[in-house]
């Protein structure tokens, strides 16, 4: 039987099996490395209390796919929701949001780009239609930013726990908005052209 969208076909492919044991092997390598040998671009970083909800997110996955029998197993969703954890850990052991000024910004974008291709590789494993996904995929990515800076906030010195050590702008802010949204605009258009329907025009 024909698969109706494109994501059950990559489901189904030993390289799309192979592409997300690479991702969930790095990420927990990655932060081994940051917790056990501590380089310089993980310290104060709080990697050791990051790493319950990154590394749950690559274990979320597995769990629910294995509880509700889901067949093909979501290898497409489970690598693209684990991505950006994975590209946000190894910047910070690498040192790159220090060495480079602009590994926040370009990280806001492509991290929701995957997440709202994670969405949209969910969604396309039991919709088999293209209306309301464009939509959808930038609302749920306009949602995800707008939560993720009210949790840095609250972790902020400006915010109800000060005195963290996380310093925010306006601008900061207002330019993570912008980047992460537009992300998921992005995130939404490649998804739906890349793991939608195959045949189904509307």
């Amino acid at each position: 039987m024909q698969n109706p969208t494109k994501v059950l076909d990559y489901d189904r492919t030993k390289l799309m099996f192979y592409v997300n044991v690479f991702v969930k092997t790095m990420l927990f390598v990655t932060f081994a490395v940051a917790i056990i040998f501590e380089p310089e671009g993980a310290q104060g970083k709080g990697m050791e209390f990051r790493a319950p909800a990154f590394l749950g997110s690559a274990i979320l996955v597995p769990i629910l796919a294995i509880k509700r029998k889901w067949v093909p197993f979501p290898h497409t969703a489970d690598a693209l929701l684990a991505a950006p954890f994975l590209l946000d850990a190894f910047a910070n052991v690498a040192g790159f949001y220090e060495s480079f000024n602009v590994t926040d910004d370009i990280l806001h974008l492509v991290n929701w780009i995957l997440l709202v291709s994670a969405f949209h590789a969910f969604r396309f494993r039991n919709v088999h239609h293209r209306k309301d996904a464009l939509l959808l995929g930038y609302g749920i990515g306009g949602l995800a930013i707008i939560w993720w800076e009210g949790f840095e906030w609250v972790l902020s010195t400006d915010g109800p726990l000060e005195g963290t050590g996380l310093e925010l702008g306006y601008t900061d802010t207002v330019g993570d908005l912008i980047l992460s949204s537009s992300g998921g605009l992005l995130g939404s258009i490649i998804a739906i052209y890349l793991l939608g329907p195959k045949f189904n025009k509307s």
